[in-house]
């Protein structure tokens, strides 16, 4: 099984994730932004191609393509279910590893936590960040696409604490945690 938990940054999904883990039997975390990382430190800029020149790395096509390949190896080598947290808006980026998770296991679960723009930018300031023109250019975007219909399961953040969007999380995926993994 996988989990993917998607939002705009500040919607809560690495708080989820990280609570989450522990509750499900046989399973771990997998952040493909530490992909894009890794990327941005190999790839120099005179090697970027045109349309790669941009400040987000999800750009980068080779980083969609690493990042469905990074969960097939995990998930073939440790036999784990993955909870994926990502900020993922762009629509092929989006499909294109949606269906490179399923092609990975049948059962991908997809949530994404929607919170407002004022309660993004206050968690975003609370955990020690500035709220400066790169959050608010992304944020703007995602806020108003993550309500489209591709990016259902859709979870209210905003008046919720961690653990009841957790809660629903489990509810949503009961019964298939409790399954050993499976290839398709």
């Amino acid at each position: 099984m996988i989990i993917m938990i998607n939002g705009s940054f500040g919607s809560g999904k690495t708080t989820t994730a990280q609570m989450l883990q522990p509750l499900i039997p046989n399973s771990m975390i997998y952040d493909p932004e530490e992909v894009g990382y890794m990327l941005r430190k190999i790839i120099t800029e005179d090697v970027y191609f045109e349309e790669e020149l941009t400040d987000d790395f999800q750009d980068i096509e080779l980083w969609r393509i690493l990042a469905v390949k990074t969960a097939q190896e995990l998930f073939n080598r440790y036999k784990k279910h993955l909870i994926v947290p990502m900020t993922i808006y762009k629509a092929v980026n989006f499909e294109y590893i949606y269906n490179g998770f399923r092609s990975i296991d049948r059962e991908v679960f997809h949530f994404c936590l929607l919170a407002s723009e004022d309660t993004i930018k206050k968690r975003i300031e609370k955990r020690g960040n500035t709220y400066d023109a790169w959050y608010q250019q992304h944020i703007k975007a995602g806020v108003a696409t993550f309500k489209e219909n591709r990016f259902q399961e859709h979870i209210e953040t905003d008046h919720r604490e961690t653990e009841e969007i957790v809660e629903i999380i489990l509810r949503k995926t009961s019964g298939s945690f409790d399954k050993p993994v499976h290839h398709t």
